[in-house]
């Protein structure tokens, strides 16, 4: 659905310069040229737009000038891929004083993958336009550069499919050709035999849809490595239930996967870097439909771990079906579960749109993906388990209320429901993340979009090691 990487980023090392350079190193480097070009750049200041495109002496392009504020900033390449004149360019740092690794990753990578997110478009039903294309003379680069870039892409282009095509069935597809691709298992939990395989709560709220709901299971890796499972809210279209979404804000309810397309994303990087960790992803993937079966409010319905919840409102469902993928993540005792969830809308009136909010029940772990954030430049900001708001979900039914009646503190609440299906001694991280830009930046149009999958890609390596 994305641009062809191979028409983005390729070996070809003989294109159009583009030259970086810092901001306040600018006047330094123009003494240096000639006084052709100083000529030129009085007329046509760098300063004044995003670039500068430098012709010979016989008008035909020479160079691309960029001034760059931030070396530190991911998004280097900006817009870059659509604004120049269609063609292939290369990457000049030659005169940059500074082009150390940021997170792991050299000037050169960074610019790359944020060439190639910056090309992206949705074209599966409207033809993408022209972009420039970028050579790159690390064979090493020009990989890791399209692993992010396919990883990102594939995130992207789950969330921006409307869910007449990607329903559950087609995010099985679509779970297992990644399966394929890389060499894991691949099975699923379907319809009715959630029922017999012990998985009432996925079974409960995407049983009234004509997709039938399942739970995605995908394995991968050395059984003997460190066990790192992910769980991915797969809602593929949320009406609300019962508790019927307004239109407004059920817009974009195609996006209610976006956890799911979150952990897909990450679970390709991780094989195709090979990262030595045994990766199992679990996604409960379900429409939350409106018909005579739909579970209601004021419901009872048991969990896979045998906690009983009084439904207060089927517009929770997001954390019903995470609850009994949780709780099979849980079995394992894997070394880490790392959850990623559309879940509220609490954390973004909290955080904004752009700024995931995470929890997390071990604070060597927190502080860590905090440090990951920080150095990969995909931040992200932890919220607490406050554990007095848990009196919130008091149910006098039930075990628990899957919603508390009031919006305070709705963020936390969720996360405090989720934490009843996980012990102490697992290790445990839930993403409550928009997926979604609702404004367009430098490399990220407005859509789908991957929030955090950085921070923990980096946090995973350098907690379980680098490539193999």
């Amino acid at each position: 659905m994305s641009p062809n990487l191979a028409s983005i980023l390729t070996s070809n090392t003989k294109g159009t310069p583009i030259t970086l350079i810092e901001s306040n190193q600018y006047q330094e480097w123009l003494a240096q040229q000639n006084a052709f070009v100083q000529n030129y750049l009085a007329i046509n200041p760098t300063e004044s737009q995003a670039y500068s495109i430098i012709p010979d002496q016989d008008g035909n392009l020479a160079r691309i000038l960029v001034l760059i504020s931030n070396l530190n900033d991911f998004y280097l390449a900006g817009d870059l891929p659509a604004s120049l004149p269609p063609g292939h360019y290369t990457l000049d740092c030659s005169a940059l004083n500074d082009t150390d690794d940021t997170g792991g990753q050299s000037l050169a990578l960074r610019f790359a993958i944020s060439w190639g997110l910056a090309s992206y478009h949705f074209d599966r039903y409207k033809p993408a336009p022209a972009t420039a294309s970028l050579g790159l003379d690390s064979p090493s680069d020009l990989k890791a550069a399209n692993d992010f870039i396919s990883a990102i892409s594939l995130t992207r282009d789950l969330i921006n499919t409307p869910a007449s095509d990607m329903m559950p069935e087609h995010m099985a597809a679509t779970t297992e050709a990644l399966a394929e691709e890389f060499g894991a298992q691949f099975s699923q939990v379907v319809g009715d035999a959630l029922i017999d395989e012990n998985y009432p709560m996925i079974h409960a709220v995407g049983r009234a849809s004509v997709h039938s709901p399942r739970l995605l299971d995908l394995k991968w890796g050395d059984e003997n490595a460190p066990k790192v499972t992910l769980v991915g809210k797969g809602v593929c279209f949320d009406s609300g239930g019962l508790n019927i979404k307004t239109g407004n804000f059920m817009r974009l309810m195609k996006k209610d996967m976006g956890g799911a397309a979150h952990v897909l994303g990450l679970a390709r990087l991780i094989m195709a870097h090979q990262l030595p960790v045994r990766l199992r992803v679990l996604i409960p993937a379900v429409e939350n439909a409106v018909s005579s079966n739909a579970f209601r409010p004021g419901d009872v319905i048991n969990t896979r771990q045998g906690i009983s919840v009084e439904i207060d409102n089927t517009d929770a469902e997001g954390r019903l079906v995470l609850c009994d993928a949780l709780s099979e993540a849980d079995r394992e005792k894997p070394d880490l579960v790392v959850d990623f969830a559309t879940l509220t809308g609490a954390c973004r009136v909290a955080l904004g749109t752009e700024l995931p909010g995470f929890f997390c029940n071990h604070n060597n772990i927190a502080t860590n993906l905090f440090s990951s954030g920080e150095k990969s430049k995909d931040p992200v900001w932890q919220l607490p388990l406050h554990a007095a708001y848990q009196d919130m979900l008091k149910s006098d039914v039930a075990d628990t209320l899957n919603s508390a009646s009031s919006g305070f503190g709705g963020a936390i609440t969720a996360a405090l429901y989720l934490q009843l299906f996980i012990s102490d001694q697992t290790p445990w991280v839930h993403f409550d993340v928009m997926a979604w830009n609702n404004r367009k930046l430098p490399g990220r149009p407005v859509g789908g979009e991957a929030f955090g999958l950085r921070a923990v890609f980096l946090m995973l390596q350098e907690r379980y090691g680098h490539d193999k």
